[in-house]
């Protein structure tokens, strides 16, 4: 007789009402144990969740002391109500860990979202095969199917148990480092790019001691993994040395702190802020929004410009022309005026005018200039003093040149 055959037989019985009622306070110690020990939590936690009930600690709570009170019960009458119970607190404390770790490594993640799904359907099947009594059957069928692999024969049972071993260590190891990484690095080291590579340092050092534990915990001999070591260590040299480089470029990144998180750069010809430094790429994102993966290597190997000053201050040069007969000296007035007159355009230090060029078709002149906040894009400054130039020249009645062909092909 399964337990839940159990539980329908004895919902006559007058002690169904005892049970029912010691599993109601359990549930109620378990919450005001959750509520009193999360009041000085703000924010979303692993433990107590958003309102304590969607944490770990609620559920785990209420499975440890059904789990008592089902062997106190026990020496005095039959607990059906709280053997089809703990199987669903198991259940629910499974997928409360996972949901609530997931959410906390990976809070915008689609995929996180989809293994959370999965892993309450799976769940929830394996408490309903247990509280049927399917539960040992099934484990029989799935004994019985071997595969095999060379001359090694495996079962689906074992295969099923290392994925599900394998998947708890590795939410737990997240859940480490995740904690570490918020009690400790972030009290620790205030600079974010250092706090990232520490980061990623700890999270890959704790999964591969995790995988270690998990391999030897079921049987599986370690020294088999030297074979694998070597044909990886040839994998990187041969096809696999691009994604080595881009890996090893960014850990020296991070080391370095030559680029940091929300430095404004050119690479390549194209500007952004570094909004993100992984160990593989960096992210760039524009002003307009555009987002550019730049792969480590390359911030590496070639040139960087680093906008982000530290007073905040850029020069830009603004080129123009006008006829030959224009007064140089009035000309060079006109257009410091003009980019003192421009938004975001420093008056100190000022604007300078240069005549760098005398040619038949006309002169030509270098504005200077300084900018603040690079950050927020060149073009509105250019654009601001290109107009105040020409405002100050067509009121001036100053007649623009003509560029010189080999001089607009440069450009």
């Amino acid at each position: 007789m399964n337990d839940l055959q159990e539980l329908l037989l004895d919902l006559q019985s007058p002690a169904i009402a005892l049970e029912l009622g010691g599993l109601l306070l359990c549930l109620g110690l378990a919450w005001w144990i959750s509520h009193m020990l999360g009041r000085g939590f703000s924010g979303p936690s692993i433990w107590f969740g958003r309102r304590t009930v969607d944490g770990v600690l609620f559920p785990a709570l209420s499975l440890v002391l059904t789990y008592a009170l089902k062997l106190g019960l026990l020496k005095i009458q039959h607990v059906p109500v709280l053997k089809v119970a703990l199987p669903v607190l198991v259940s629910l404390v499974v997928i409360r860990l996972i949901a609530r770790v997931l959410a906390s490594v990976f809070p915008d993640s689609n995929g996180a979202r989809a293994i959370e799904r999965v892993v309450s359907w799976m769940a929830w099947g394996l408490a309903v095969l247990w509280i049927t009594g399917w539960m040992a059957p099934v484990l029989d069928e799935l004994d019985g199917v071997q595969i095999a692999w060379g001359k090694t024969h495996i079962t689906l049972l074992h295969v099923l148990q290392v994925v599900m071993t394998s998947s708890l260590v590795l939410v737990v190891t997240l859940w480490i480092s995740a904690a570490l990484e918020d009690r400790v690095l972030r009290r620790a080291v205030t600079d974010l790019s250092m706090r990232r590579v520490l980061a990623n340092a700890m999270r890959a050092l704790l999964l591969v001691l995790g995988a270690l534990f998990t391999l030897s915990t079921l049987g599986v001999d370690l020294t088999a993994l030297s074979v694998l070591g070597g044909a990886l260590g040839v994998g990187l040299g041969f096809g696999l040395q691009k994604l080595a480089a881009n890996y090893v470029s960014g850990f020296v990144i991070l080391l370095e702190r030559s680029l940091r998180i929300g430095d404004y750069v050119r690479v390549d010809g194209f500007e952004g802020s570094v909004s993100d430094i992984k160990t593989r790429y960096t992210l760039l994102r524009a002003n307009n929004g555009i987002e550019s993966v730049v792969p480590n290597e390359l911030l590496i190997t070639q040139r960087v410009e680093n906008l982000s000053l530290e007073n905040s201050r850029m020069l830009l040069t603004c080129h123009f022309w006008v006829g030959l007969d224009a007064d140089p000296v009035l000309v060079q007035g006109l257009l410091v005026q003009a980019a003192l007159g421009a938004p975001r355009v420093l008056a100190d230090p000022g604007p300078s005018a240069l005549l760098t060029e005398v040619t038949p078709q006309g002169l030509h002149f270098s504005l200077n200039f300084w900018m603040d906040d690079p950050s927020s894009g060149q073009a509105p400054v250019r654009s601001g003093v290109n107009l105040a130039v020409l405002s100050a020249l067509r009121g001036a009645k100053i007649a623009l040149g003509q560029a010189p062909q080999e001089m607009v092909i440069k450009r």
